[in-house]
């Protein structure tokens, strides 16, 4: 009997030792590729982090903006952002200025954010009704905006013989990207308003009235109605026209008296010395009073059918159409009585 040790084959056991090894990398490289594959792609909304200002340049494109979104932490990967932009179709809603934007966000709601206006800093409303002077003034206000010299230069989309902007101002919220001019700022308002027009047909005017017309008109109905009666409103102003009676609106010597807003108007202010004057002049003001909105373009395109040639708000919310005069005059007195008893406060 031997005492030694039995002797092992070597070459066996590492043949055995190999595949068992092996195996458990491939497990490993399995499990660590599972990790990396489950991996959020994107940040939750659960815990937003703080403002940050992502500058979005005039035509600017989605990979850029994810970029920097990306860089700046709102967005964990810009290439999940691109994709979500992609998907959804948004991207030309994007509009250029400087957006205040939550970090460690979802690329979700960092596009939502992105497409909210008020995000923008220094973004200016022109609003429904307001005039070449007012949009001038919110322009030489905006300290975003580099002044410069806004009117020369500046042709209308609608061609007119006063060489007049007012009436094509589209109204919107507007942003602006950095360094932009006040007359580069005029000039999108007018892009927006010739966009607008062909959208809606109003270069193509309305029976025998020119767009220019027509968009006279609508600045009238915009001031003088409220949506749920603009195309009422129109039809008493063409049939003004049609019969040749003044169209005696009080929004045409308020604007040319500067008395916008008033409720009322004195037979004093009637009598003004103006070609905007419509109770001692016949047929339309030379230009428009007011930036009308697309239901005052659209109303002014297609007017209600009636005969109607006398409307009057007797109170808040009640506004009256007819043919009759006598009828109207009775509707005149009950105005003047609710406005003397405050109703329209």
């Amino acid at each position: 009997m031997s005492n030694s040790l039995p002797v092992f084959n070597q070459a066996s056991l590492s043949g055995k030792k190999r595949p068992i090894v092996i195996g458990m990398l491939v497990i490993i490289i399995a499990i660590i590729g599972l990790i990396l594959a489950t991996k959020p792609q994107d940040f939750s909304d659960s815990h937003p982090g703080p403002e940050v200002s992502i500058v979005v340049a005039n035509g600017e494109i989605g990979s850029a903006i994810a970029t920097d979104l990306a860089q700046q932490g709102v967005v964990k990967k810009a290439s999940v952002f691109v994709a979500k932009l992609t998907a959804s179709q948004l991207g030309l809603g994007i509009a250029p200025g400087v957006h205040r934007i939550q970090t460690h966000i979802s690329s979700t709601l960092a596009l939502t954010q992105l497409l909210d206006q008020k995000r923008i800093a220094d973004s200016l409303v022109v609003k429904e009704g307001s005039t070449l002077s007012d949009v001038l003034k919110l322009l030489h206000a905006n300290s975003a905006l580099l002044q410069a010299d806004t009117l020369p230069s500046l042709k209308p989309p609608i061609a007119n013989a006063s060489h007049s902007l007012e009436g094509q101002l589209f109204p919107l919220r507007y942003s602006f990207a950095p360094q932009t001019t006040t007359h580069e700022a005029l000039g999108q308002m007018l892009g927006h308003f010739l966009i607008n027009a062909k959208s809606t047909g109003l270069l193509n005017g309305y029976e025998k009235y020119s767009a220019y017309q027509v968009l006279t008109i609508a600045s009238m109905v915009q001031i003088e109605g409220d949506p749920t009666n603009f195309s009422k409103v129109a039809r008493v102003i063409y049939n003004r026209l049609k019969l040749g009676m003044p169209l005696q609106l009080n929004s045409t010597v308020q604007y040319a008296a500067n008395l916008r807003g008033r409720i009322g108007l004195s037979n004093k202010a009637t009598q003004i010395s103006s070609p905007y004057n419509t109770y001692i002049h016949t047929g339309l003001p030379p230009t428009p009073i007011s930036n009308p909105g697309a239901d005052a373009i659209a109303s002014s395109l297609k007017p209600l059918d009636g005969n109607w040639l006398y409307f009057i708000t007797v109170k808040p919310h009640d506004t009256r159409f007819t043919n009759d005069f006598a009828l109207f005059q009775t509707w005149n007195t009950l105005y003047n009585n609710n406005l003397a008893s405050g109703a329209f406060k």
